[in-house]
């Protein structure tokens, strides 16, 4: 009687956790970032807007840090750390090599994910640049960051992942 209890608990147990690893796989089967790259010749910079999950980007910002790090935690601790985590992972220069400053301008919940929006200045009209887009790419293997250029009419898509971090992307 009591082996078949015990076999019945196991078996209750195992579905259990099976049932709940489907769920969790099933509500974020892939990982992928989405970045819309606005060429602003006017203003002479670039505007940066990239999507990310919250679960992922949190478990990147979080590495190296004493506790989890949540990004709806009030205080500048988030946007300090996102900023140093673009500033290691996302890098512009122009085509000949110069490295461009990158500022993070903020954070914007939005359901399951966040937007970070930045600003790359620019030392003036430019046609194109060096992009090394790497983010979450040291966390998941089959991490993809699409990337959507626009400059004047143009439009074109580019898709950064493990083995392709870098690109010159030309308008």
């Amino acid at each position: 009687m009591k082996t078949r209890f015990a076999t019945r608990c196991l078996t209750a147990l195992v579905a259990l956790i099976l049932l709940a690893t489907s769920a969790a796989w099933a509500l974020h089967a892939y990982h992928s970032s989405l970045m819309e790259l606005r060429y602003n010749a006017s203003k002479k910079q670039l505007e940066v807007a990239i999507k990310v999950f919250t679960d992922d980007f949190e478990k990147a910002i979080s590495q190296g840090q004493p506790a989890p790090v949540s990004l709806s935690e009030p205080g500048p601790r988030p946007l300090a750390l996102t900023t140093a985590y673009l500033q290691r992972t996302l890098r512009f220069s122009t085509a000949a090599g110069a490295p461009l400053p990158l500022q993070v301008l903020g954070l914007q919940n939005e359901k399951d994910g966040y937007w970070l929006y930045c600003k790359v200045p620019l030392p003036g009209p430019v046609p194109g640049v060096q992009l090394r887009q790497a983010m979450l790419l040291e966390l998941f293997g089959d991490q993809m960051n699409i990337v959507n250029v626009e400059a004047g009419d143009r439009k074109q898509s580019a898709l950064f992942r493990v083995g392709h971090e870098q690109e010159l992307v030309t308008w």
